[in-house]
């Protein structure tokens, strides 16, 4: 029987890589629903080749766009997943980017039997909300990230206890061991990551290592253990994407391609997925190397010293305060340097202090008053 399929942020990266797999193996899956943003002619795109019976989406621009083509082809247009009735999704990808992804996500775990996740703001900031959720509908739960997928698999069936330490690895960015005035980069040298095709913003994260800061964050969360059992390691091939070492001694890695394509599918087919275009090349047997993260060349490893912002205020203000200033950043406002040089300006400020001390996130509105609260610190 075909597995009825929900993809939240389809016309993203990774959603465009999983309606790819979904699209080489026809049989095994159903797309029922399909929701995008603004990106209009690929949301039409792919409902005229996936026909889905829903599409979601809460931007009244793009459901003008859209509005013609679905009452042609009979498609049911949504703004609340909760309008969604007697259906339940054997799989949902949630790949709606940054803070936007975060309500989507919850809505959408009561009507999915399990959830593969790939949105690390959502998590960060509302991981104790999607927990909840994730249990109370017995919704089982898979990160997608290269790096969190990696430690899933790892850590399965092991003793927690066991662990020593947890390796994530970084590629180091597009600027790693290249010497380059880093205040004169422009949004379009950061975006050119050197291994993966990922969004512009993830790709900027990427050039400074805050997606690794927010991955590391997120994985705390995700495995429940203190964020000191993290470490970051650069690994310019991007081949390994983590290794976790145990108390006895032992130690085991994760090696994949840079291909998003590897994970999800994996996820989709519960790692009893063939992959019909691998080589038998044994590329593995390449030049791996790894290098320490230096504090020194690498600001953004500071935040994970600051340990009264580690919580679960903190990680809001810190994920919702990187957002923004990449967005100034990329309309040329800021410097590259100055994300994470304000970041930590604006973390240490009595503001930010003030806040963390008399406020509570009780509730998911409580989430979203602090991102608010983070966007009235950024002139």
């Amino acid at each position: 029987m075909k597995k009825k399929i929900c993809i939240l942020g389809s016309t993203g990266s990774i959603g465009k890589s999983t309606l790819e797999i979904i699209s080489k193996n026809r049989n095994d899956f159903d797309v029922i629903l399909l929701n995008g943003n603004s990106n209009f002619r690929l949301l039409i795109s792919q409902a005229k080749k996936f026909k889905p019976k829903y599409i979601y989406s809460s931007n009244f621009y793009l459901t003008e766009k859209i509005k013609y083509f679905c009452i042609k082809n009979k498609i049911i247009i949504i703004n609340d997943l909760n309008l969604l009735k007697k259906i339940k999704f054997d799989i949902t990808i949630a790949a709606i980017s940054g803070i936007a992804g975060l309500l989507p996500t919850l809505n959408i775990i009561k009507f999915s039997k399990k959830i593969l996740i790939a949105n690390k703001e959502s998590i960060i900031c509302g991981w104790k909300f999607i927990y909840k959720e994730l249990k109370k509908n017995n919704c089982s739960f898979v990160p997608i990230d290269s790096e969190h997928f990696s430690i899933f698999n790892l850590i399965e069936n092991k003793n927690m206890n066991s662990i020593k330490n947890i390796y994530l690895t970084a590629s180091g960015g597009p600027f790693f061991g290249k010497n380059i005035n880093l205040k004169k980069v422009t949004p379009l040298q950061a975006i050119k990551h050197p291994n993966w095709k990922m969004g512009k913003k993830i790709s900027i994260d990427s050039a400074n290592l805050m997606n690794k800061i927010l991955e590391v964050i997120e994985a705390s969360l995700i495995f429940n253990l203190p964020i000191s059992k993290f470490k970051i390691i650069i690994h310019p091939q991007s081949l390994i994407h983590a290794v976790v070492e145990f108390k006895n001694g032992l130690s085991s890695m994760l090696y994949h391609h840079n291909n998003m394509k590897i994970p999800i599918a994996n996820s989709l087919y519960s790692n009893f997925y063939i992959n019909k275009a691998s080589s038998n090349n044994l590329s593995f047997k390449k030049n791996l190397s790894f290098h320490d993260a230096d504090i020194k060349k690498i600001p953004s490893i500071k935040i994970l010293k600051l340990t009264k912002i580690l919580n679960d205020k903190g990680f809001i203000l810190i994920n919702s305060l990187n957002e923004i200033l990449v967005e100034k950043f990329m309309e040329n406002k800021i410097l590259f340097t100055d994300i994470v040089h304000k970041l930590l300006s604006i973390l240490d400020s009595k503001v930010v202090k003030n806040h963390l001390k008399n406020h509570q996130i009780r509730h998911i509105k409580d989430v979203f008053k602090t991102y608010n609260f983070s966007r009235s610190l950024v002139n």
